[in-house]
């Protein structure tokens, strides 16, 4: 009971499950399809057939977008990159491309993203599709290097965009959430290769907190973790230097990224799950545990980490200027409601953008992302965060854990009714609807 080889449909009925493993599906079938041209044969007969079409990357939302009873697209033979233009400051990469593929592709070719998530196990289309973003002052999200892209739409055409070319497309197709047409390609702006240095540092959540627009200022990417239960935050500062590279020592990365933030971090939240009274005190002991360190290397070694312990998230973009104000009420909620929170809550940053549904759309954001270990009961949590949001005019992530439905991103995006009416022109059937589409975008 496998997935379909390459170019081939498989008519089992096998579940998939996202990465959290919060959302699962039972697709009527499983297509992986080799070429665009067999992508396109999928879409048509699907339509013919009165299913459904969505196409999945790795999994790594944690809301329904891609989930589908009808036939489900894995991307997943249609990868690697297909041309660099260096006179333009471009890369065209196929959609089911492992952004970490991409990454050292790339760096091989002496070219780098100039900003990026902080991590890398999505497909260029997945990341992009849900608004993936990293934190910074000047450089935006990953859908906001798009330079152009190709779509395969509901009558099975190929539809290729830009700012030149349907650029009413372009403009909201960079961030589609799969309701316009599946992506096939992706053309990115890069640029030269450079180095980063980051410097972390351990924070009080006071001052970190007071000193936040100050912080913002002086750094290109700025973002900081905040510990529930104590008042210890981390921060961590990027801004491009001269290099060379001096990448953490081995022992160093052994014991901050793998023991302390993937196995002795797993292993913490597993006990604070079964005895979540210890969670206050795991929490303390864990905010001192890191210590301050700096270093430098090429962007997709500094931007990104591994990140293996599984958890569900929410995360809310915010206008800039109230994210502090919202932290500090979260910070209040938290204190007082008896909830055992193990994750740590991480605030980052992005300039305003012009992409119809981005979270950034028309306003400079910060978000501030809450999370919970696997198999946690989380909605108490997240349903007290929401409202703090919400009342702060927030925007939830499109591949995240919200509620939010049609009539709230109405008004909290001006540009809303613009995209419902590109939709029914491109997909008046619904053929890349479903549920969670029905929810955010109405009928």
């Amino acid at each position: 009971m496998g997935t379909a080889t390459a170019g081939q449909s498989s008519r089992e009925r096998t579940a998939w499950h996202n990465w959290a493993g919060n959302i699962t599906a039972t697709p009527a079938r499983t297509v992986t399809p080799a070429s665009v041209g067999e992508l396109q044969e999928t879409v048509r007969r699907a339509a013919e057939d009165g299913l459904r079409v969505k196409a999945v990357g790795t999994g790594h939302s944690f809301t329904a977008a891609a989930a589908t009873d009808g036939v489900l697209v894995r991307p997943q033979a249609m990868t690697g990159i297909r041309s660099i233009d260096r006179a333009a400051g471009t890369v065209t990469v196929a959609a089911g491309t492992v952004m970490k593929d991409l990454n050292q592709a790339l760096a091989a070719a002496g070219l780098s993203l100039t900003n990026m998530g902080d991590i890398m196990e999505q497909t260029v289309s997945g990341a992009t599709s849900t608004g993936t973003h990293g934190t910074g002052r000047d450089s935006a999200s990953i859908a906001a290097q798009i330079r152009g892209l190709e779509l395969v739409t509901a009558d099975g055409r190929l539809l290729t965009c830009s700012e030149k070319e349907n650029p009413e497309v372009f403009a909201a197709a960079r961030l589609g959430i799969g309701a316009l047409g599946i992506v096939t390609a992706i053309t990115f702006a890069v640029e030269p290769i450079f180095f980063l240095t980051a410097r972390e540092e351990p924070m009080g959540f006071d001052r970190v907190t007071a000193e936040f627009e100050e912080h913002f200022a002086e750094n290109e990417h700025f973002e900081f973790y905040w510990f529930p239960h104590t008042g210890n935050c981390n921060t961590k500062r990027n801004n491009r230097s001269q290099g060379p590279a001096a990448p953490p020592g081995p022992v160093s990365a052994w014991i901050e990224d793998e023991l302390l933030s993937n196995g002795l971090f797993q292993a913490v939240n597993s006990l604070g799950r079964a005895v979540p009274a210890t969670i206050p005190s795991i929490a303390r002991v864990a905010s001192r545990a890191l210590s301050a360190r700096t270093y430098t290397d090429i962007p997709y070694k500094v931007f990104t980490s591994p990140r293996r312990v599984r958890f569900v998230e929410m995360e809310y973009a915010l206008p800039r200027g109230q994210v502090v104000e919202a932290l500090r009420e979260l910070r209040a909620m938290v204190d007082r409601s008896g909830l055992r929170i193990s994750f740590p809550v991480e605030v980052r940053t992005a300039p305003a953008d012009d992409i119809t549904l981005s979270t950034a759309s028309g306003r400079d954001t910060a978000y501030i992302a809450v999370h919970m270990y696997k198999s946690t009961p989380y909605h108490a949590y997240f349903t007290a965060a929401e409202a703090i949001f919400t009342a702060h005019g927030g925007r939830p992530h499109w591949g995240k854990v919200h509620t939010r439905d049609a009539g709230y991103f109405a008004e909290a995006y001006p540009r809303f009714g613009e995209f419902l009416a590109l939709r029914d022109r491109l997909d008046p059937d619904r053929v890349f609807g479903n549920d969670y589409l029905r929810r955010v975008l109405g009928d």
